[in-house]
């Protein structure tokens, strides 16, 4: 019987299963078990077309595609068989092995019973069938979910890159940007720490139970095992790791959640200022005539989505770090807490892959108030301070910046008071000229140009 989602005691398997579909295919129990059985089959295939492993006799074409098609057929049903056969052995990928021996049998292929997970110890079979997880994920749905955020950025850095909009530093205001220049930072940000993961190759090791091929040289000391190890490690499309105990010892692996744990800070910054902008009237979010904002005050457009982002990107970074910690140490050749640890990394990269579901749906939503922006902007004539300053400088006008700090620290004015203090300067008419002509709404550099290149 199927679980109700209703009993779920994680938010991803209940409130969020219908977003977190895809992943169900990347890092549930069903998905480990079947890459499990992928690595265990294409060892067994890698193995007999060695030539320099006689014993093992090579498999006709027909076979491995037989072999090949136990994953690519692979069920729920076959994942709990599998399940079953752990209940009693209790061990996991041991459970796996017994089960491929079954098959075996099934397709005449039982003299190949003994070589079903040869050579290896369970730790070599782990930590590729995570890699090759990890892998899938990468180059499918998070690189999707990416993809997709940033093209959303990227078309409001563009499209608001006139939008000036007064900024606010230290919680004051601050010389002008523009909206799209913002959306442009950020842009730049996210695809920075893409850039790193999507070039990140997951890695892996298969030399034994210490890492030393002990059993391996027992066979046939004039084999090249190191060369073999790398050849098939290589050949699922991971990097190899030559130097192990039993367990690969997650150095990459730690470097590819310092990656993801960067790239989530960038968004809840992204988050937070859209949640201010929000509250500030600068962006406002189209409404659904359903929804309900507050359960008391009927008026409410919250920023659910933004909200959910943070909230979840805080979740996954939590235990991203935690996953991270752990799994660099353990002690001496192995013990097993690094495993318990590993299974939850689905559940890490899942909170980080909801947040994003939720940023790309709070875009969708929002649309700039340019009036709102407007009115700030003509209500904080300070912000041009800088702009005075510096064409005092320019004019070698002595403690340019004391003398209009003086006249401004800490103090609002408007257009009137701006233009009192410009007729007052002791500079050239041209320079008067500029500093006249110049308004809150004009004054934003190359914000404009530097969001449409992005």
């Amino acid at each position: 019987m199927l679980k109700d989602e209703l009993r779920s005691i994680s938010p991803l398997d209940g409130r969020y299963s219908k977003r977190l579909q895809a992943l169900e295919e990347k890092f549930s129990e069903y998905a480990l078990i079947k890459s499990r059985l992928k690595v265990e089959i294409e060892w067994l295939i890698f193995l007999s077309n060695q030539k320099s492993i006689s014993f093992v006799k090579p498999l006709s074409k027909k076979n491995v595609l037989t072999l090949r098609n136990l994953i690519e057929d692979f069920s729920l049903k076959d994942a709990k068989e599998i399940k079953k056969i752990e209940s009693s052995s209790n061990h996991d990928v041991k459970a796996v092995e017994i089960y491929i021996v079954k098959k075996l049998a099934s397709i005449k292929l039982r003299h190949y019973n003994e070589f079903v997970h040869l050579f290896c110890t369970s730790e070599d079979i782990n930590n590729l069938s995570y890699s090759l997880m990890i892998k899938d994920y990468l180059e499918s749905e998070f690189k999707e979910i990416i993809i997709k955020l940033k093209k959303d950025l990227k078309g409001k850095a563009k499209k608001w890159a006139s939008y000036a909009m007064l900024s606010h530093t230290h919680g004051q205001t601050a010389s002008p940007t523009t909206m799209g220049k913002e959306f442009a930072n950020f842009y730049s940000r996210i695809d920075f720490h893409y850039q790193l993961i999507n070039k990140f190759k997951p890695s892996g090791k298969i030399n034994g139970a210490v890492g030393n091929y002990n059993a391996h040289h027992l066979i046939d000391s004039k084999i090249n095992w190191p060369v073999l190890s790398k050849r098939f490690v290589n050949s699922l499309g991971l990097d190899w790791t030559k130097y192990s105990t039993q367990i690969e010892p997650k150095d990459n692996l730690a470097t590819m959640i310092s990656y993801h744990e960067n790239l989530n800070n960038v968004l809840t910054d992204f988050s937070q200022d859209i949640w201010l902008y929000i509250s500030k009237g600068y962006i406002k979010q189209l409404t659904k005539d359903k929804e309900v904002g507050s359960s008391t005050m009927p008026h409410k457009v919250n920023p659910i989505d933004f909200e959910n982002a943070e909230g979840n990107l805080k979740l996954s970074n939590s235990l991203l770090l935690s996953i991270k910690e752990k799994i660099q140490i353990s002690r001496m050749q192995r013990d097993l807490s690094d495993s318990t640890t590993l299974r939850n990394l689905g559940s890490a990269l899942s909170y980080s892959y909801l947040a994003m579901t939720s940023l790309n749906q709070g875009l969708a939503k929002i649309q700039v108030n340019r009036e709102m922006l407007s009115k700030d902007l003509e209500a904080n004539w300070e912000v041009l301070t800088e702009a005075i300053q510096t064409i005092l400088r320019k004019n070698n006008v002595e403690n340019s910046y004391e003398k209009v700090k003086k006249l401004s620290r800490g103090k609002s004015f408007d257009k009137n008071s701006y233009l009192a203090i410009i007729a007052a300067l002791d500079i050239s008419e041209k320079d008067k000229t500029k500093l006249s002509d110049l308004t809150p709404l004009k004054y934003t550099g190359l914000a404009e140009k530097l969001a449409k290149e992005i």
